[in-house]
């Protein structure tokens, strides 16, 4: 069974309110992206990474990120695309389309990872083609209007807040990327807006998602507040 990671680090982060990306602010002596690198580095199941960042930013991630803490697995760092889709395709393109049994999709902007998290996803593509990591929602959530007005509450036993990474049988999530990069200009008309992997799958992939338990810890530094609480599990993880 051989796995690839693909991690992005291509976002801009404009939620910090900072002029460095977020995926390379300080967290604890290093940046934020080394904390999942290093998962994966150390991870038993996984065999290389691909690492996507901004065009800008692949000499840094090469020098200061990959060689300074020596990421073997790191086969090449990618420049990623305008939107998260298209840098994934980047990733996938780059590996070919037959490099690995399975990918893991991974948000370079969650350090908490844990090699758990990588196992309990690849446990599941034993029996399945696709999975993601989530955990059950802790709160009520409402379906708005555009107009900001509720027009649902759905079951919350049935709601599940989605994180990453999202794992899935190479040749299905590559075909899927590669069938809506070609009918890209079709769904952006339709107003449909792709904001994981998973939904990839579901519109172009012909293939159930199976839902995998992650932690309430493996949170997304999006704002400042998320890295205060960041510096918080670090300090409990003892990292």
């Amino acid at each position: 069974m051989s796995v690839t990671a693909i991690v992005l680090a291509a976002g801009k982060g404009k939620r910090m309110h900072t002029d460095v990306a977020k995926q390379f602010l300080p967290l604890g002596g290093k940046p934020l992206i080394c904390y999942s690198l290093d998962v994966f580095e150390k991870s038993k199941y996984v065999d290389e990474i691909y690492l996507v960042t901004g065009e800008d930013a692949i000499e840094y991630c090469r020098n200061e990120i990959v060689g300074k803490y020596g990421y073997g697995k790191v086969t090449d760092v990618i420049a990623g695309g305008k939107e998260r889709y298209h840098s994934v395709w980047n990733a996938l393109a780059a590996a070919g389309p037959h490099s690995a049994d399975y990918v893991l999709i991974h948000d370079g902007a969650r350090p908490f990872v844990t090699e758990e998290i990588i196992s309990g996803n690849l446990e599941v593509l034993k029996t399945e083609k696709a999975c993601v990591t989530g955990m059950p929602s802790k709160d009520t959530v409402k379906i708005s209007s555009e107009e900001g007005y509720v027009t649902d509450t759905p079951k919350r036993a049935n709601v599940w807040n989605i994180q990453t990474p999202q794992s899935f049988e190479y040749s299905l999530i590559y075909e899927a990327y590669r069938k809506l990069i070609v009918s890209e200009k079709e769904v952006l008309a339709k107003g449909i807006q792709v904001t994981d992997d998973a939904m990839v799958v579901e519109n172009f992939g012909n293939s159930k998602v199976k839902l995998v338990e992650g932690s309430y810890e493996n949170i997304k530094i999006t704002t400042p507040e998320d890295l205060d609480i960041a510096e918080i599990l670090l300090k409990r993880r003892g990292l």
